[in-house]
């Protein structure tokens, strides 16, 4: 079965920097999408990056320029470097993993890991 283990959250001071990772394991075949998102205290989740098979990425307004979304094929493993961090970047994150049939940060994802929490003061 599909797991997937986010690390790398903690707390920054606004306009720091963090790398959040994703190990994933289980996924059926290389042609799968990808995607990070976040959920706010008392807020929905949000997808905010996403990265196809092909390197072909989405972002969010909110966030481009500042976070990238990238892979370590060798390793199965999603990054997301955020930069310039802000307090209303603090978040729990979440990788997540589909099939690459259609991969943008408003899809629906199927597996998800348990979160990371990412905190800017």
């Amino acid at each position: 079965h599909v797991q997937l283990v986010e690390s790398g959250g903690g707390s920054v001071q606004a306009g720091g920097s963090l790398r959040l990772s994703c190990v994933s394991s289980g996924l059926p075949n290389p042609k799968f999408c990808m995607a990070w998102f976040r959920q706010a205290e008392g807020k929905e989740r949000e997808g905010i990056a996403a990265l196809n098979y092909d390197g072909s990425t989405t972002y969010v307004d909110s966030v481009k320029g500042r976070f990238n979304i990238s892979k370590d094929n060798a390793n199965n493993i999603l990054y997301l470097q955020m930069d310039s961090l802000q307090p209303e970047d603090t978040a729990m994150y979440y990788c997540a993993a589909k099939d690459g049939s259609w991969c943008h940060f408003t899809a629906d994802f199927g597996y998800w890991g348990q979160g990371t929490q990412v905190t800017v003061s």
